[in-house]
């Protein structure tokens, strides 16, 4: 039987190195999260964030074949849940920059790659990327005909460059540490305003410092409280006419592919997050009696929770894990079950944080118990990367509905 969820040596040392790397610098990092302003905290964790990039994490997250020491998207999980169960804002920055890079990395030509990924294959500075897909009044209908609107932002071609023009909300990191621009930014806009919307969107870089980039306002989150995502415009921002990625009017497919690469980590996200709840509940329960005679893991009531929510926990890890697996593989099943790894996990985090807290009671609603920003944090997790509603409807009830369908095909069977 070829299922093994037996780690490799060299998964193994990539775990042990990250969890000790997360534990002594990722852990002082929320600090960050008691400044006043998004920006200020964001700002706050630069230094952590260059120590990521000077221990070579930003590399381990770049394929391989891309010049980078990724060997797959289950690396990928094992270093995330690792850093996220820590502290998910620095997290965040670094893989909202590696979803910023996956157009180049899936559309890009060679020559593409090496010029726009040269900055985030080094062992040094701060390097940023943002994907530039969501806008102000929401983009969940990017593929929306006449009269609906879809992708507003346009591009259009004068000479030898693109010029840009729109907005754009939500976007990680996008405005750069110094509201200049990140390092490359993948733009989603409308290239021909007359075609239909699966070749009327494409995607197009740009490389900062964006002249024509307009800060509007750093969103002040509930949740990843050091995290930068910013709603700004962009104004005539010219770029040159070789930064299309991919053939002019597919970005709409480019999109997909770039979210169901990122669906199955956050699965894992959610797996770190209901972790390091679980952590903290167990020690609770082993510790406290609450002036009874017993620790309360004694009672069944509590054992119950506990029980239910590792459960929970080692389901949605092996989920995440083996969407990891049918995207490395290239598997027929691959969009279903990353889907299906986004919705379990993410979803599973709210309601495992909330049941434990319920184990802990009132002491769980103490900021200095972990909770508060536990949930902040995961309340997240089922509303951003496409949300939970829009992916049942437009990707796994779209798959369910087609005449070829087999629902044997994500168990393997097929």
């Amino acid at each position: 039987m070829a299922i093994d969820f037996t780690l490799t040596a060299q998964q193994r040392e990539l775990q042990r190195a990250s969890r000790k790397f997360a534990k002594e610098v990722l852990g002082e990092a929320r600090k960050a999260e008691l400044l006043a302003t998004p920006e200020e905290r964001f700002l706050a964790t630069r230094p952590t964030y260059e120590a990521m990039v000077a221990a070579g994490y930003l590399r381990k997250c770049i394929p391989a074949p891309a010049g980078g020491d990724n060997a797959g998207l289950i690396d990928m999980a094992i270093l995330a849940e690792e850093f996220y169960s820590v502290n998910p804002s620095v997290t965040l920055t670094m893989l909202g920059t590696v979803l910023g890079l996956l157009p180049v990395l899936l559309g890009g030509t060679p020559d593409q790659c090496k010029r726009l990924l040269a900055p985030f294959l080094k062992a040094s500075g701060a390097p940023l990327a943002g994907f530039c897909s969501s806008e102000p009044g929401g983009s969940a209908n990017a593929a929306s005909p006449p009269p609906g609107e879809g992708v507003r932002t346009t591009a259009r071609r004068e000479g030898g460059n693109w010029v840009i023009n729109g907005r754009k909300k939500w976007v990680s990191s996008a405005t750069g540490w110094n509201r200049e621009g990140a390092n490359v930014l993948c733009v989603v806009c409308r290239t021909d305003p007359t075609a239909a919307s699966d070749a009327a969107i494409s995607i197009i870089a740009v490389e900062g410092p964006v002249k024509g980039l307009v800060f509007e306002r750093a969103i002040d989150a509930i949740g990843h409280r050091a995290h930068l995502v910013p709603q700004f415009g962009l104004q005539n921002v010219a770029t040159p006419g070789h930064n299309l990625l991919g053939q002019e009017g597919s970005g709409l497919a480019l999109t997909a592919a770039a979210f169901t690469g990122t669906a199955a980590l956050v699965g894992i996200f959610g797996v770190a997050l209901m972790r390091a709840a679980f952590d903290f509940a167990l020690h609770f329960a082993c510790t406290e009696k609450r002036g009874g005679v017993h620790a309360i893991i004694e009672h069944q009531a509590v054992g119950y929770a506990l029980a239910d929510a590792k459960t929970t926990i080692e389901a949605a890890r092996y989920l995440s894990w083996r969407a990891c697996h049918a995207l490395d593989t290239q598997s027929p099943a691959a969009e279903e079950l990353a889907v299906e790894a986004k919705i379990f996990g993410s979803e599973a985090a709210v309601r495992v944080i909330t049941d434990l807290m319920r184990v802990v009671g009132i002491e769980s609603y103490d900021n200095e118990a972990p909770f508060a920003r536990l949930l902040q944090d995961a309340l997240a997790l089922p509303i951003f990367d496409g949300g939970n509603m829009g992916i049942r409807r437009r990707q796994l009830h779209a798959t369910l509905k087609r005449s070829d369908y087999d629902p044997l095909t994500a168990s393997g069977a097929a």
